[in-house]
Parts: structure tokens; C-alpha cells; sequence
């Protein structure tokens, strides 16, 4: 069976494509559906939360998918190969581990609860009139996007931070089957980067990528620069990741310019290795990368060619252009209607315990009414859907679903 391009081989040619599932987002039913569809769609990395319970479904979600891949084709979808998992670390506080919390016993009777309506993971729930007491923030479903906050009328809403441990997880989750990692940083941490570098450098030789994720500030280059000195040299390929307007893709087509900017100037530094944008990516992202000549328009002379262990990866694209895009807030709402429709046949079982190994609440384990594959019709439904936006920086022609 023809294969796609392979994740690496995607990198040198200009169109990789990586789902965000979220670095604080745990709910499994919809993580694992997430990974299943888009997988079958053609990603190329899938980035998860740093929490065992949420690696095992995502990896068995792939592994499910594999046999799924010659109904995909049959339908008209190319032949993929299986992405790489990625786990998030931080090395300080950052938006994307964190996690909106209140008491709803203290909202106003007379509230007509606006953060309700603008959550985009339908994590905030007033449903229980018998027990009030259990609404507020359902917490495996909060990505930590923060919109929640400037809304709520009675300014009770607010957040708690979750900083990495990597002394702690590190060796749990690397030996778990994860392929790359990524560290979400911050100009001016050099310290804190080093904490959390040093402490996963003893297992990188097992990972095939890393990433960097920085938004931008004052000296970013110089800082990026330092960064690649600590991490140097490094056996795997390298990613920067430009996050421009972090967890805004959904909120409207004008969110790509700041990400667009912010890889412009990462781009233009000539840094060793890839430059993938993220941070406000959405459906306008790829169009306006080609007509900005930021995408390659034909692969290398010899993709074949891959870095030697102890060598520094670098772009092998003839110019310097985008090597990929990562979609996150964007991916998951575009399916969330398609995935909400199964879900609601489904009640979690009473008395699952979160698994807190690392810190981390979860939610229960899928049930089998959870899992796509178990109703067809709306299967390929979100798989094409999934596809649509895949399609877009790939290139493939559009399947019949």
C-alpha cells in the first residue's frame, strides 16, 4: 500500500501538519477521537497533554487507525503514515497549562452567564439545579484559553497554573512510546529552560523531534540563539514554533496575522532547523502563506536525505519557507459538533478516579460508544471534515467522505 509522506520527510517538504490537542486538555473521549480522525486525515504529529492516561488513548487511537487506513483509501482518502506523538512541557507559566476554575454557588441567581456561552471546549455547565454545587468548571475539558474571564459580570472567575515537574514525569511519559517532545518557553527564562532541559536531556536520544514554542518579545532571536546553544548538538530534527496568538484560531480569520509576522521574523533569523507557525492558525492560514511565498512550492532535490545522529538538523527546503503550520483550538472546533453528537449517547461511569501521577486531573476512560469507529456514517463525516483542513496544506485532492 502507497504511503504518504512520512512526518520527517513532510518537514523537508514544506507541508507538515500537527493537530494541538492541548497541553492541559484531558478529556479522553475527545483526545482519542481527535487523534483517530486526523490520523486517518493525514496529520503528521499529534501534541497532547503530558499525562499518561491521555498518551495511552492517543496511542491506541493510532494504533486503531492503522487498520482503518484501507477503508480510508477505498473512500478516496490518501494512504497515510502514522504521525508522531508529542507531549508539551513548560518552563514557567504559560496560557496553555492552566486551568479556569470558580465556585458556582457564588453566580448571581439574575446571571445570564456569558462565560457559559463563549467557552469553546463546553466546559463550563449550570446543568445540575439539584446539586448546583457540581457546575462550574469541568476540568478535563478546559484547555485554559481564558475566555472565560473578562466576560464573567461578577469577576469571580480565575485560574490556576500547571507548571511541568519534568524530575517527575519525564522518565513516565518518555517511556511510554512518545516520539517528540515540546518545551513552551518564554524570552528571558533562560534558567528555567535549562531546569527543564537537563532533566529530560537524559532520554532525547529515544525521541525522533523537538520543539521549541515561544511567543514573541524583546530579543527573541538572541534568545532563541541561547536556546540552541543549551540544546546543541542535538540527534533528531529540530522545530521552532512561532506562536503568535496562542489559542485564537477560532475566534476569527484575522487571528494568522500575528502568527504570520512572528514566523516571518523567525524565519528571517536563518536559525538551524524548522520553522512551524501556530498560535492563531486557522482556515485562512495556508492562503495566505502562498500568497505571501512563505510555503515551498516543490519538495528538494533529495528528500531521502535525513540528518545523521550528532548532527544539527537544517532546512533543506531550497529557500527559506514555512515547513508547517500546527492547528489547535481551530482543529478540535471544527469536529467538535460531529464529536459532541456521539458523546452525548454516552454518560461517563460513576466512580472512575482521575489518574494523578503527575499532577493532572483526567476524565474516565472512552467507553466503546465513544469511539468513531462504532458509527460509520458519522466516522467518515469527521474524517473528511478532518480532511478538509489537512488538504489544504498537503495538497491531496479531495476525498469523497
Amino acid at each position: 500500500m502507497t504511503m504518504n509522506s512520512s512526518p520527517l520527510q513532510s518537514l523537508q517538504y514544506g507541508n507538515w501538519f500537527k493537530l494541538i490537542c492541548g497541553a492541559s486538555y484531558q478529556h479522553l473521549p475527545a483526545v482519542r477521537n481527535l487523534t483517530f480522525a486526523y490520523t486517518l486525515a493525514g496529520a503528521d504529529c499529534i501534541d497532547i497533554a503530558a499525562d499518561p492516561a491521555v498518551i495511552a488513548v492517543a496511542r491506541e487511537a493510532m494504533v486503531t487507525a492503522s487498520h482503518w487506513v484501507e477503508s480510508a483509501t477505498v473512500r478516496g482518502f490518501p494512504a497515510v503514515s502514522q504521525p508522531l506523538l508529542m507531549v508539551s512541557f513548560n518552563d514557567g507559566e504559560d496560557p496553555h497549562f492552566r486551568k479556569a476554575e470558580f465556585d458556582s454557588t457564588a453566580c448571581p441567581s439574575d446571571c445570564w452567564r456569558p462565560c457559559e456561552t463563549v467557552c469553546p471546549a463546553d466546559a463550563i455547565t449550570f446543568n445540575d439545579p439539584v446539586n448546583p454545587s457540581s457546575g462550574g468548571v469541568r476540568d478535563p475539558l478546559c484547555y485554559g484559553c481564558g475566555r472565560c474571564i473578562p466576560v464573567c459580570p461578577s469577576q469571580i472567575i480565575s485560574t490556576r497554573s500547571i507548571v511541568s515537574t519534568p524530575e517527575n514525569i519525564a522518565p513516565l511519559v518518555l517511556s511510554a512510546g512518545v516520539d517528540a517532545i515540546e518545551i513552551h518557553t518564554q524570552v528571558g527564562r533562560v534558567s528555567d529552560f535549562k531546569r527543564l532541559w537537563y532533566s529530560v536531556q537524559p532520554w532525547i536520544n529515544r525521541l525522533k523531534l523537538v520543539a521549541i514554542s515561544c511567543p514573541d518579545g524583546g530579543d527573541l532571536i538572541d534568545y532563541l540563539r541561547t536556546l540552541y546553544e543549551i540544546i546543541s548538538p542535538l540527534p533528531c530534527p529540530l522545530i521552532w514554533q512561532t506562536d503568535g496568538r496562542p489559542m485564537s484560531g477560532d475566534i476569527g480569520a484575522g487571528t494568522t496575522t500575528a502568527c504570520l509576522k512572528l514566523g516571518q521574523k523567525v524565519l528571517a533569523a536563518n536559525l538551524p532547523g524548522y520553522v512551524q507557525l501556530a498560535g492563531g492558525t486557522n482556515h485562512s492560514t495556508v492562503a495566505k502563506l502562498k500568497s505571501m511565498g512563505l510555503l515551498a512550492s516543490s519538495r528538494p532535490q533529495n528528500p531521502s536525505k535525513l540528518a545523521r545522529p550528532g548532527v544539527a538538523r537544517v532546512n533543506l527546503l531550497k529557500s527559506r519557507t514555512v515547513a508547517g503550520v500546527a492547528y489547535g483550538s481551530y482543529a478540535r472546533v471544527l469536529l467538535s459538533p460531529l464529536l459532541e453528537k456521539l458523546e452525548s449517547k454516552y454518560t461517563p461511569e460513576p466512580g472512575s478516579s482521575p489518574n494523578n501521577d503527575v499532577g493532572l486531573a483526567t476524565t474516565a476512560q472512552p467507553s466503546a460508544l465513544t469511539r468513531l469507529e462504532t458509527n460509520p456514517e458519522l466516522l467518515w463525516q469527521t474524517v473528511s471534515l478532518a480532511h478538509s483542513l489537512v488538504a489544504q496544506l498537503k495538497g491531496f485532492q479531495s476525498a469523497r467522505g
